[in-house]
């Protein structure tokens, strides 16, 4: 346990980000027991204006003129902080050399508006926390002088077309640098190891809570009961960029009986393809996520058909602990991530391993499978996950004679 410390977090999502963020749930479980500095990323010269007419540029623009506070305390022990400074874009530059320059003088900007805070909360010392913000990230070690340089990974990022072009050189000397390095995928994890010995998998946390139907009453939704069993479904977001089309089609030709459940909005793609003509697919459409753990609640296994690509092959799926928490046979593609997962699911590498381990799946369901999968499933908090993190620091601090 770390307790009565600061730190500092920057990153590349900003407190007021519309979807979820695991840097706050992060953020907030830090703070249970520390002084926390959340920084929000600046506004870069390019989006102040393709985004001026946006609530979010208006409102630091609101900031920067003094209008508005900049740093707010969010929660006891937690401030927001919205930096002053507009950055230049540079990404688009190929000089690496000029890159570099304005990329530094991107960083003192940064980092001058996060000392400001840092005087005003009278952080005389503190952890850097800083989740994959790999280009402003690069300079603060030397400019901020944490006690400790965290850096989070949790996406591969550099296999992005934006991150790619500059990261590739980048990310690895920010790594080098970093005093930790935290990563919710074993992927991530051994690519990190590769530029520093301390580079560790945490895993994630999840908040399983609406999940736990031994806790809840959770009555299967109404819209399933009609459908002939067993039931193979999902529940997320239909993207054709991270779910097997072809796969699933191949699943619904090969076993006719079984009804194939999809939960959830779809993208273009999907909207197009021709499972929509396939009798035995059901789209249910979007749901509101308090009601997600009823459709869970009717299938007879839980799927997660992923396409192998740079956007999924180290993705941490968070739905795999939301389906182990209600104790469901879980069928998924095999990745270097979901080895994680492996002693409580099953993984297919091949369209006809995947029809073996479904019938598998069906046949040999046990109560103390569930038990198991339920006990898995919910021991991924937010809690353990910082406590996993707080271990690997203590033991680096320990190594480098740094006092926390």
């Amino acid at each position: 346990m770390i307790n009565g410390k600061n730190i500092v977090i920057v990153g590349i999502q900003p407190w007021d980000i519309e979807i979820g963020s695991n840097c706050k749930n992060l953020a907030t479980e830090f703070a249970r027991n520390n002084r926390v500095l959340y920084v929000n990323s600046p506004i870069d010269r390019f989006s102040r204006f393709k985004e001026r007419n946006t609530e979010k540029i208006k409102r630091r623009l609101r900031i920067k003129q003094g209008k508005e506070p900049n740093l707010i305390e969010v929660e006891p022990q937690l401030w927001n902080l919205y930096p002053g400074k507009i950055i230049e874009s540079i990404n688009w530059i190929s000089s690496t050399k000029l890159f570099d320059i304005l990329n530094y003088r991107n960083s003192r900007r940064f980092a001058s508006d996060i000392q400001k805070a840092i005087d005003i909360l009278d952080f005389k010392e503190y952890i850097l926390f800083n989740d994959s913000s790999m280009f402003l990230g690069l300079y603060l070690k030397e400019l901020l002088k944490p006690s400790l340089y965290i850096y989070y990974m949790r996406d591969y990022l550099i296999k992005n077309p934006y991150w790619k072009r500059h990261g590739v050189r980048i990310e690895p000397k920010l790594i080098s640098k970093a005093d930790l390095v935290v990563n919710n995928s074993s992927l991530y994890a051994e690519y990190g190891a590769k530029y520093n010995k301390h580079s560790y998998m945490v895993g994630q946390g999840c908040d399983t809570s609406l999940f736990n139907d031994l806790e809840r009453e959770i009555e299967v939704a109404s819209d399933l009961k009609e459908i002939p069993g067993p039931i193979i479904g999902y529940v997320g977001f239909l993207s054709s960029r991270r779910l097997d089309i072809e796969l699933i089609k191949y699943i619904a030709a090969e076993r006719p009986s079984w009804s194939i459940v999809l939960v959830g909005p779809e993208d273009e793609t999907f909207k197009k393809c021709s499972l929509h003509q396939m009798s035995n697919v059901l789209f249910l459409g979007s749901k509101e996520e308090s009601k997600l753990p009823s459709y869970i609640k009717g299938f007879d296994i839980a799927f997660n058909p992923q396409l192998i690509n740079d956007a999924t092959m180290g993705n941490y799926p968070r739905k795999i602990d939301e389906y182990l928490t209600m104790g469901k046979p879980v069928l998924a593609t095999y990745t270097k991530a979901m080895e994680y997962f492996k002693d409580y699911t099953y993984l297919g590498k091949s369209k006809d391993e995947y029809l073996e381990l479904a019938d598998a799946a069906l046949i040999n369901n046990t109560k103390e499978m569930e038990s198991a999968r339920r006990l898995f499933g919910t021991s991924h908090t937010w809690e353990n996950n910082v406590a996993l993190i707080y271990k690997h620091a203590l033991e680096v601090a320990k190594e480098k004679e740094i006092s926390l």
